[in-house]
């Protein structure tokens, strides 16, 4: 294990974070969660936070907003990956001044794991995260910061459990609903794959201070297309509506979910520019080695 990184996650209990801590753990490096006094003793956590610790985790008590307990804990680490949530984008600043004070870590990985906040053409309240992620970046890059960024667009327990509607057990076996026209391609990943990938660009040194994008071909689909196969699968014909651009720029106002959906599945932000060889690289082109769940197999398991 001494050949490989020391990482420290901060929001390792999050929605996404708990993967990339597990994917840490199975491929061997020394994990470290940061985690607050409260979460230690809160009963929803205590499962997860068991799993953590059979799996080898070790935890450091520290707060993203105690500084000086931030520079203690990333001191005695490699790698410091962020998967707070979208209310803390800002305060990842934190996180910089204190890595800056460190001195002593090799790479930063900001909580990016959406849609690339450079190529973004969403509309409020979306508008205003991306920006958020977009400064994060802007302000890593100004102090000279080791990173790597991981824009993994579509998580697959939020858009394809659900055919893009939040809150759903499964996939909807009567009537859709789509924005658009449905033609707009879109990418979906398995969170675990998410994890997997991430951890795997840690020490390669062709991923550092590049963006990796999670955009396997095989996951790229249209919302159509998404409906079509899902209907092969159960041999059903749902219903379709679909909602036309000028109702959802009505219905959005503050729903920050239908704002990153019109993002998503109208504007084309997931797949509407071309990967640029000087900034980043497609992760399974970089690791062809790694078994992905494809989408094919994904709602299979819903049927």
């Amino acid at each position: 294990m001494s050949d490989k990184s020391k990482i420290l996650i901060i929001g390792g209990t999050g929605y996404i974070g708990k993967f990339i801590v597990e994917a840490s753990a199975k491929a061997g490096h020394p994990t470290f969660v940061l985690v607050r006094e409260s979460t230690l003793s809160d009963p929803s956590k205590s499962s997860l936070l068991g799993s953590f610790k059979n799996s080898g985790v070790t935890f450091i008590k520290g707060d993203l907003y105690d500084h000086q307990s931030l520079v203690k804990a990333i001191k005695q680490v490699d790698v410091v990956i962020s998967t707070v949530g979208y209310r803390q984008l800002d305060d990842q600043v934190k996180i910089i001044a204190a890595i800056k004070e460190a001195g002593n870590v090799k790479r930063f990985y900001p909580s990016e794991f959406g849609n690339d906040p450079d190529h973004s053409n969403a509309v409020d309240p979306a508008k205003t995260t991306f920006a958020k992620k977009a400064l994060i970046r802007r302000a890593i890059e100004a102090e000279n910061i080791p990173y790597t960024y991981v824009p993994c667009d579509s998580f697959a327990g939020l858009y394809l459990k659900t055919l893009g509607h939040p809150g759903l057990p499964a996939p909807p076996r009567d009537k859709v609903v789509i924005l658009g026209d449905g033609n707009t391609k879109a990418v979906f990943n398995d969170e675990h794959d998410i994890g997997i990938f991430t951890i795997k660009t840690v020490d390669d040194p062709r991923t550092l201070n590049k963006s990796v994008y999670i955009k396997p071909p095989s996951n790229t689909y249209s919302m159509n297309e998404l409906v079509s196969l899902w209907e092969k699968k159960i041999g059903k014909t749902l219903e379709k509506v679909y909602l036309s651009e000028d109702q959802i720029l009505k219905d959005i106002e503050y729903n920050v979910v239908l704002a990153v959906g019109h993002s998503i599945f109208v504007r084309g932000d997931q797949t509407n520019f071309e990967i640029k060889p000087s900034l980043g690289a497609e992760a399974t082109v970089l690791y062809p080695d790694v078994k992905f769940t494809t989408v094919d197999e994904y709602l299979s398991r819903f049927v």
